[in-house]
This record gives C-alpha cells, sequence and structure tokens, in this order.
C-alpha cells in the first residue's frame, strides 16, 4: 500500500499510521488562531478600549495571564482538567511534558456510549489537545480580566491568575468536558459557554466586586484611546473564533466547516441587532456598541456552534444583540447592585449573560444527528425542541434541566472560588492600587506610558512633589497599614 502513496502520506516514525496529517495541521492552525485572540488580538482591544493612562497596565494584564497560564497548564493543570484519578470534581494534579505521552494518540476517554467502537480516539498528537485547551485556559483568564482593568494591583493579579487557573478553571472543564460528575449528564457546551465564558463572566464580576472600583474621576468618564486599534483587537477576536469553534471537533470534518459558518452567522446578526437597538434608543451608531454586538453573538453560538441549524444561529444571533444589550444599556444602569460592582468592559453582560443564554439555548436546539456525530455516541439526548417533534418530550425536557444545571453549578462554584482567591491574596497584598498611583495611571504601575507625546519619546522630569516624596511601591505595602 505504502508503493502508491504520495511519499508525504506514507507513514514513518514521525507519522505514525494512525495520524491523519489534515486533522493534525487544522488541529495546530485551529489552536494558534485561538492564541491570537489573546496575543495580539485581547492584548490590542484592551490595550485600545481603556483610558489612555490604562493602556500599558491593560494590555500587560492580557499578555501576562498568557504566559502565566501556560506554565501552569503544562505542569499540572491540564491533568487536573483532563486527566483522571482525581475527585469527582477535580483530575489529579501532573505534568504533561514526556514525549511518550504527547507524541501518543489522543483519547478522549469520556465517551458513555458502550457502542461506538473506539471511537474516543482521535487521529491527532496529544500535544495538539494540550496546547488547543491551553488557549482556552489563557483567553477564560484574560477575558475575566476585563472586568479588572483601571485599578487592579498588578502584582496582585500575578498572584490571581495561576491560583484562579487552578482551582476554578480547572474544575469547570474537568465536570462538564472531563470524567467529573456531571459527565454522566451530557451537558451540552460545544465550545465553552459555560467552562470559559459564564466562568469569565461571573468570577470577572465577583473579582470586581472584592477589588473595587475604579478611581471617581475614571469611573464617570472612561473614554477609549483609540478606537482604530480597538476594532482592530475585535477582529482578531471575531476572525479568531474561527478556531475557536472550528477546532472543537478535533478533525477538518463536516462539524467543523458547520460550526465556522454558524459562528460568523451568529454573531453578525448580533452585531446588527445590537447597532440597530443603540441607533433606534440612542439615535447613534456606536463603534464601542458594535463591538459588544459581536462579543456576545460569538459567545452565544459557542456552546452550540457545531450542533445546531444555520436558521438556529440566526435566532441564537437575534437574541444574543438584544438581550444581552437590554441588561447591559438598561437594567444595569437601573439596578444599584449591579452599579455597586464596577465591572470595567461589562464582561458579566457579554459573557456571562450571553454564554449562559448560548447554553440554554443550545439545549433547545440541539439536533439530534449533529449531536451523534460531534459527540461519537447514539445515546446523547436531543434539544428540547427536536424532543418535542420527535415524540421524545421527556429527554428533551430532562436536557433544558440539565442545562440549568451546569450553569448553577458553574456560577456557584465560581462566585465561591473567585471570593476565596481575592480575600486569601488581600491578606498578602493589596488588590487594588492605592489612590495616589490610580490618578496617574500606567507610569504608576510600570513607570511606562503608551504614547510620548513630545520629542522623540523623552519624558517631562516627574512633579516635583514625585521626586523629592520617597514613596514606598504600592506592591510592599501591606492592607490596612498606613505608610
Amino acid at each position: 500500500m505504502n508503493g502508491i502513496l504520495p511519499n508525504g502520506l506514507r507513514p514513518d516514525e514521525a507519522s505514525p499510521e494512525w495520524l491523519n496529517k489534515g486533522d493534525n495541521g487544522w488541529e495546530l492552525t485551529a489552536a494558534t488562531m485561538v492564541g491570537l485572540q489573546s496575543v495580539p488580538g485581547l492584548v490590542i482591544l484592551y490595550g485600545s478600549m481603556v483610558k489612555k493612562k490604562w493602556a500599558v497596565n491593560s494590555a500587560f494584564m492580557a499578555l501576562y495571564a498568557f504566559a502565566s497560564v501556560l506554565i501552569c497548564w503544562v505542569m499540572w493543570a491540564y491533568q487536573m482538567s483532563f486527566g483522571s484519578g482525581g475527585i469527582s470534581i477535580l483530575g489529579k494534579p501532573d505534568q504533561s511534558t514526556s514525549e511518550l505521552y504527547l507524541l501518543g494518540r489522543y483519547n478522549n476517554n469520556t465517551n458513555t456510549d458502550t457502542n461506538n467502537n473506539n471511537n474516543d480516539y482521535y487521529y491527532i498528537p496529544t500535544a495538539d489537545y494540550v496546547f488547543y485547551q491551553f488557549a482556552f485556559a489563557a483567553i477564560t483568564v484574560i477575558l475575566l480580566a476585563g472586568s479588572l482593568l483601571g485599578r487592579m494591583n498588578f502584582y496582585a493579579w500575578m498572584m490571581f491568575v495561576p491560583m484562579w487557573v487552578t482551582a476554578s478553571y480547572t474544575v469547570g472543564a474537568y465536570t462538564i468536558w472531563g470524567n467529573g460528575f456531571l459527565r454522566k449528564y451530557e451537558i451540552i457546551d460545544y465550545a465553552g459557554g459555560y467552562v470559559i465564558h459564564l466562568s469569565s463572566g461571573v468570577a470577572g464580576f465577583t473579582a470586581a466586586y472584592w477589588v473595587g472600583p475604579r478611581h471617581r474621576h475614571d469611573r464617570q468618564h472612561f473614554p477609549p484611546n483609540n478606537i482604530i486599534n480597538m476594532l482592530g483587537g475585535a477582529g482578531f477576536l471575531w476572525m479568531g473564533w474561527t478556531g475557536f469553534n472550528g477546532g472543537s471537533p478535533l478533525a477538518a470534518n463536516g462539524i467543523t466547516s458547520l460550526a465556522v459558518l454558524n459562528t460568523h452567522v451568529c454573531t453578525a446578526t448580533s452585531l446588527l441587532v445590537w447597532l440597530s437597538l443603540d441607533m433606534v434608543v440612542y439615535l447613534k451608531s456606536s463603534v464601542i456598541g458594535a463591538v459588544q454586538g459581536m462579543i456576545t453573538g460569538l459567545v452565544c453560538i459557542t456552546p452550540g456552534a457545531g450542533i445546531v441549524d444555520t436558521w438556529a444561529a440566526v435566532l441564537m444571533g437575534i437574541l444574543s444583540g438584544s438581550i444581552p444589550w437590554y441588561t447591559m444599556m438598561v437594567l444595569h444602569k437601573k439596578s444599584a447592585f449591579f452599579q455597586e460592582v464596577d465591572d470595567t468592559l461589562g464582561v458579566f453582560h457579554t459573557h456571562a449573560v450571553a454564554g449562559l443564554l448560548g447554553g440554554l439555548l443550545s439545549g433547545l436546539f440541539a439536533k439530534p444527528n449533529l449531536l451523534a456525530m460531534f459527540y461519537q455516541t447514539s445515546t446523547h439526548r436531543p434539544g428540547f425542541l427536536y424532543g418535542i417533534f420527535n415524540g421524545d418530550f421527556i429527554n428533551g425536557l430532562r436536557q433544558m434541566g440539565y442545562q440549568v444545571l451546569g450553569a448553577l453549578f458553574i456560577t456557584v462554584w465560581n462566585v465561591v472560588v473567585t471570593s476565596l482567591i481575592c480575600i486569601l491574596i488581600s491578606r498578602v497584598i493589596q488588590l487594588r492600587m492605592d489612590e495616589d498611583d490610580l490618578e496617574i495611571g500606567d507610569d504608576a504601575a510600570h513607570g511606562e506610558e503608551a504614547y510620548a507625546l513630545w520629542g522623540d519619546g523623552v519624558r517631562d522630569p516627574p512633579p516635583l512633589r514625585f521626586r523629592m516624596t520617597p514613596r514606598i511601591p504600592s506592591f510592599c505595602r501591606r492592607p490596612g497599614v498606613n505608610h
């Protein structure tokens, strides 16, 4: 057989017979696209969407998180999320760095169909999946950071990232996608509506409560410093979502193609609906509003991208462009609860609300034959709508109940664990920067500024009061101590 194959397709030591080079190439491309959503996507988006004095700090929070999560991921967090030998909510910590493990054939090992004929195995190396899931974990923490921009002590953020990935993200991934206790309920979460977006929105809002608000002037007036760059970052996010949802089947197959198309259809619909509501209510076509509508569309379709029809993706886009718009633009302004917590970029609305909406709509619109193709099982319950049509009302209703159960667990876990992490860090270091530093911004946090507004980057000397008065750096100060 090898004699009739092109040289590039013949098995060899680096390309065993089980390896599909097409699937392998696509999965590495998809993982890279997800990584590009964070670096440079969210680095540019955050650095441009905030006030000028916070551009460096906001972008750097994203860059640091990306690097920090990768080390945690390969040293212990991947096995806690997708390994075995742990407890009902968490896998056993272990490293994922050995050649034997990473170059072996990836085995999902979560299929509950006893007649699947070994369909747990995919045609890619395990290294592909480790890298792909790392990109998911990294963007989750970076999305969470959107709630904290413009005031969090960077040194507290350095502690927060590995602690949250270890204690919160791994639990969500293990229970929904791995071998955790929710596995038996077969909760539909195609690419992370619950694991990534609901968790980041809830955790970000919770952390924002504990960190405290921005400086009062920043909270009242926080214009983006570069809208054109902001659109560039948003473009990386949108196009990168091709890999986000297209990589979940772990193969270059039909479900991949459908997921990619549904992703962009839902996103475009959501953007147009959000924009239309802005124009009708505020008589202005807001660019920032369009970006928010784009994000909610991307988030909403994520838990169902490959397992719903395209007409359902359009309906999901209409709802994701209107319901989060209402919670952000109307309910947020009327609610004392929302006003009390300073969620800088509205991550709760764009990710928690849209992620929950997408998870519930996926339970409503999930199509049986698409579920069978994606999950490679014949036992998965249909979406509620198809359950009614197919005379399987009870299973469809049960699936909706399990979607609610998954959302409740992710929400409660993130509120509790994020609170405990913030309280623990606050006992060691200040969560929020000092008021004096908040007035200055990037220069106080990093000694650097985003834009040089005078000759060749030469900066004027600092004001006399800052040159003559020695100050203890904020990261050295203990909470409650008068320095």
